[in-house]
């Protein structure tokens, strides 16, 4: 679905951007992420949140929260 790759596309460039990731690593991160996994699930509808609010998601996963 073209609309959970744009996202994904997205979130990663902010995780290179905020979290100094690089690039390799902040596709992981995403990738083996729940958040993910929630995101590519169609019959939940994540994936028509938006990006903010779905990298806010990502990085309450991401520091435990």
């Amino acid at each position: 679905m073209f609309m959970i790759e744009d996202i994904s596309k997205e979130i990663v460039m902010r995780l290179m951007q905020e979290r100094g990731m690089q690039m390799r690593q902040a596709m992981t991160t995403l990738f083996c992420s729940s958040t993910y996994t929630r995101l590519c699930n169609t019959h939940n509808g994540m994936w028509t949140q938006s990006t903010p609010y779905i990298y806010e998601y990502l990085e309450d996963e991401i520091d435990g929260i």
